[in-house]
């Protein structure tokens, strides 16, 4: 078995709205709806399906929002990131801050979303 890459991922969240906006408004994600009241946010290959809480499948019960903890990159320079943040008051939680990655070194802030959800915005560097 080879493992390459992540399809997607899934955020359970308390407003849809509120989180279509930080992830779309804030960090430029792209949201359609996948068939009536499902949600995703598309950024290059990679996708966030939305899960409304208290509506989850039998197979998904018991997930909670504010759970996730996962890393975006971005080829905008992580100070211009940071001002984006600080322009839609978004706390920086940390950062910019040198950080490991998958393949190498990071430049990385760090925000929580509406949900509470720990997101890590990164450049490669190096």
């Amino acid at each position: 078995m080879n493992i390459y890459a992540f399809d997607h991922i899934v955020l359970v969240v308390r407003n849809l709205d509120a989180t279509i906006d930080f992830y779309g408004r804030v960090l430029g994600m792209q949201a359609r709806e996948e068939r009536p009241d499902k949600w995703a946010l598309y950024f290059g290959a990679c996708k966030i399906s939305l899960q409304v809480e208290g509506a989850a499948p039998a197979l998904a019960q018991g997930t909670t929002p504010g759970s996730g903890n996962f890393c975006l990159l971005t080829d905008t320079p992580i100070e211009d990131v940071a001002e984006t943040l600080r322009r839609n008051d978004i706390e920086i939680l940390v950062g910019p801050a040198p950080k490991d990655g998958a393949v190498g070194g990071l430049m990385s802030v760090y925000v929580r979303d509406p949900d509470g959800n720990l997101v890590e915005v990164s450049n490669r560097v190096g």
